[in-house]
């Protein structure tokens, strides 16, 4: 397989799946003219399309391809079923595109019906986890979302966090701010700043390393409980969580 991105308005990422004998799902295209034609440069027939949830920057190119392929099956949940989506998707399910298995993740927190989808070792979350940081919550709880990533942590060290925006750098400023001490974080900055300087995406990541510079994934870790005030055992972790996204949400 070979993943491809997608660079389209000014931080999102749509991703191309590619199986290398010239077919490819697609996930999350909110504009069409970048994927058509990378679709015609690469010479590839989409198998599919999967969206993540609704919000326009993830659907709104679905109606422009699927004119250009009308046989085209595209996924997603109940609330993406007026946005371009024609077959419906839930937690739990297991979608076979082209011989490769997709498994269907419910992630509620960003939206209330958000999905991800995971083929091994490749994870679409679209706005739920991203690299050093987790999406805003528009219609879903501190709660929610808190439980949906720790779903997404469960899976191995190798998965490939394909994330819907370049938000690392911006996320890993405030990650320094709550920690400026942390070596893993401050290492993690230096390498996505040379990164971005060339030009050069920050995602994937690994799971691997967003347990350790990813805050949203350590809510269990003491110093940072102390860190954001809580000098006490929190009632909960999902409390932890709710804290730094507060402090996100306005930093």
């Amino acid at each position: 397989m070979n993943l491809i991105s997608i660079p389209a308005f000014q931080d999102n990422y749509i991703w191309l799946l590619d199986n290398q004998h010239g077919r490819c799902v697609i996930v999350d295209p909110g504009e069409a003219k970048p994927v058509l034609e990378a679709l015609g440069r690469l010479r590839l027939t989409p198998d599919a399309i999967l969206l993540t949830h609704h919000h326009r920057d993830h659907v709104g190119g679905v109606a422009e391809i699927v004119a250009q392929y009308p046989e085209l099956a595209v996924y997603g949940p109940q609330e993406t079923i007026g946005k371009g989506a024609n077959t419906l998707v839930q937690d739990g399910e297991t979608l076979t595109i082209s011989g490769r298995n997709y498994h269907v993740i419910a992630v509620p927190g960003h939206t209330l019906g958000h999905v991800a989808f995971y083929s091994s070792p490749y994870l679409f979350c679209g706005d739920t986890l991203f690299s050093a940081g987790c999406g805003r919550l528009f219609e879903g709880t501190a709660e929610q979302m808190y439980h949906s990533i720790q779903r997404l942590a469960q899976l191995p060290d190798d998965t490939l966090i394909c994330c819907a925006h370049e938000y690392t750098l911006s996320n890993l400023k405030f990650s320094r701010a709550i920690l400026p001490q942390d070596r893993d974080i401050e290492t993690y900055q230096q390498q996505v700043e040379r990164l971005r300087v060339k030009g050069k995406p920050s995602v994937p990541t690994t799971l691997q390393l967003e347990r350790k510079i990813n805050l949203f994934l350590r809510c269990h870790d003491t110093d940072l409980q102390k860190e954001i005030g809580l000098y006490s055992p929190p009632d909960s972790l999902h409390s932890v969580f709710s804290e730094l996204r507060r402090r996100k949400d306005s930093f």
